[in-house]
């Protein structure tokens, strides 16, 4: 008798981590399963372990396998966590895309922002519509999040309903979109809800966010204080806060002037797709400089400390436009994500160095996170009533405190995975039945490259040791026939004892071809280890690190 078909559930990425999110969901046997792909995103590189990359996205070899029972690939949202390594890694699948519109024109415009992006078409899809993709009939339920269009995922099979929550918060209020759909969440847990795979970013965090109307409140007040020029940097994605921040600037009469090019692409978007209706129209740049100080406000980019964003080069004096004096204002109406703490805080000291004043969420409601915090984990666990809870979203603290709360509020089953985990949902007890191919790719400059990949390992021993370069020129009979070159990139001029470390590791090269017995020195390559190895011996005595060592031997 053929076995019942199973629903199973893999994450390849944003378990265990925050960012690069990416959730597999298969119905089937062992032999043949039918996938879905919900979401394909991105995290950002970290200069200090992966010097010169720009992004992190998840191996999708798995996916590549068994790309033809692959039914699509659903977004919840437009976040670059979510969606940013689409344009990447879609022509490896080369399957059906569904999207809302919002998220859909989003991701059109960037796109054609993007230089030899491949025609990729997205199947728009409307807010609490349902799609048949293969065995999986999907359900896009409204959720407030900040951005507009978010949606949990009703995936509903012949083995049951799970809940994919995406991002998402309770915000009754949001200013933009539409708040979380209560009553339908209450009505999937009265049908049954199989399983609950929830956002777990704030599960650390006792009660709940606040809403998007009181941030909008807080910047209102501080817009109409301001005495000179005022600059806000928040997420370009936030809308609702985008919409605020224009409310604020009408109420103390200041134009709102967009600085930065991802600020400029979602306000295009917000405005062909209806969300920001009935605000007043932005200004370029270009204007900037011809309002006075009182009756401007500069929405910019940059609230992360991206090096390359408006807001830095506001702080540098830098920008061709825009320039802050003392006296004004800057308002991070934003949160820090992790791994940016440094390069935001040079951004916030160079401006109050320059007597500019900075009011970030430290001191004043100008930010709120778009994740539920513990009060709104149990209200949707009281909705939803799952027979299973699967934290993701979170680091490994987050997936813990989210798999304990859910305990207390008395859901039967609660699992932590990580990513590559096969997770079986049902039928039956659910539990991990095995492992599949995941790990990350580095987008370094315009190549992808694997995780273990030569260059990204060398570029993190080069930005800790330099490097030492050696040519030498010898006879075939291994004599020197001139004398050796050596270049030393990254390593001290001097040793402690104020010696030239050029010339020690000169004398050392020559010692070491002159002490090689003859064998040796008619062998090129025998001679360049040894010559390499004394090298690199000879500088971590003088200076206490090994460099990487490369020798050219050339026989004349």
């Amino acid at each position: 008798m053929a076995r019942p078909d199973e629903l199973t559930f893999a994450p390849l990425g944003g378990v265990g981590e925050i960012g690069m999110n990416l959730s597999i969901y298969g119905l089937g046997n062992r032999h043949q399963r039918s996938w879905l792909a919900v979401d394909l995103g991105v995290s950002f590189g970290d200069e200090e372990h992966l010097p010169g990359i720009d992004l992190i996205m998840p191996d999708i070899r798995f996916l590549e396998k068994e790309r033809k029972n692959l039914m699509g690939l659903v977004l919840t949202h437009a976040h670059e966590d979510h969606f940013g390594a689409i344009i990447d890694l879609w022509p490896k699948l080369q399957c059906p895309i569904y999207a809302t519109k919002f998220s859909a024109a989003l991701f059109e415009a960037k796109c054609a922002a993007e230089r030899n992006a491949p025609k990729i078409p997205v199947t728009v899809v409307p807010s609490g519509g349902r799609i048949d993709l293969g065995p999986f009939n999907v359900e896009f339920i409204p959720v407030a999040h900040s951005i507009p269009e978010s949606h949990a995922l009703a995936i509903h099979t012949s083995v049951g309903t799970v809940l994919h929550t995406g991002d998402w918060k309770i915000d009754p209020t949001p200013i933009i979109g539409l708040p979380t759909d209560e009553r339908r969440l209450r009505e999937l847990g009265d049908a049954g809800v199989l399983a609950l795979i929830g956002d777990s970013t704030n599960a650390v965090r006792e009660g709940r966010s606040p809403s998007e109307t009181e941030v909008a409140a807080t910047i209102t007040k501080l817009v109409k204080a301001a005495k000179g020029r005022v600059a806000v940097t928040t997420f370009a994605s936030n809308v609702a806060r985008l919409k605020a921040v224009a409310d604020a600037a009408k109420a103390a009469d200041r134009e709102v002037v967009v600085v930065g090019r991802a600020m400029e692409r979602v306000v295009q978007v917000a405005r062909e797709t209806g969300y920001l209706d009935g605000v007043q129209n932005f200004r370029g740049a270009d204007l900037y400089g011809h309002f006075p100080p009182d009756k401007v406000l500069a929405l910019c980019t940059g609230s992360q400390g991206e090096a390359r964003a408006a807001l830095a080069r506001i702080a540098n004096d830098d920008h061709p436009q825009v320039t802050l004096n003392k006296g004004d204002c800057v308002i991070f109406s934003s949160r820090t994500i992790p791994g940016n703490e440094k390069a935001v805080g040079a951004i916030i000291n160079g401006l109050v160095t320059q007597g500019i004043e900075v009011i970030t969420d430290r001191t004043d409601l100008v930010h709120v996170s778009g994740h539920p915090r513990r009060d709104e984990l149990r209200d949707m666990i009281s909705w939803v009533r799952p027979q299973l809870l699967i934290p993701v979203h979170g680091e490994p603290l987050h997936l813990h405190e989210h798999a304990k709360l859910a305990r207390t509020a008395g859901v039967p089953k609660v699992l932590i995975c990580r990513n590559g985990d096969l997770v079986k949902l049902g039928p039956g007890d659910p539990g991990i039945i095995d492992q599949i191919p995941s790990g990350r790719l580095y987008k370094d400059g315009t190549i992808l490259e694997d995780s273990k990949s030569r260059a990204v390992v060398e570029r993190r021993r080069l930005a800790f040791a330099g490097c030492a370069f050696v040519a030498i020129v010898v006879t075939e009979k291994g004599e020197l026939s001139d004398d050796p070159e050596v270049d030393l990139v990254g390593i001290p001029e001097k040793n402690a004892a104020g010696e030239v470390i050029d010339e020690i590791v000169f004398d050392v090269v020559v010692s070491t071809v002159e002490s090689l017995p003859k064998a040796r020195r008619r062998d090129p390559d025998a001679m360049a280890e040894s010559v390499r190895r004394a090298v690199r011996s000879v500088i971590n005595e003088h200076w206490g690190k090994k460099p990487i060592c490369l020798v050219h031997v050339l026989t004349v």
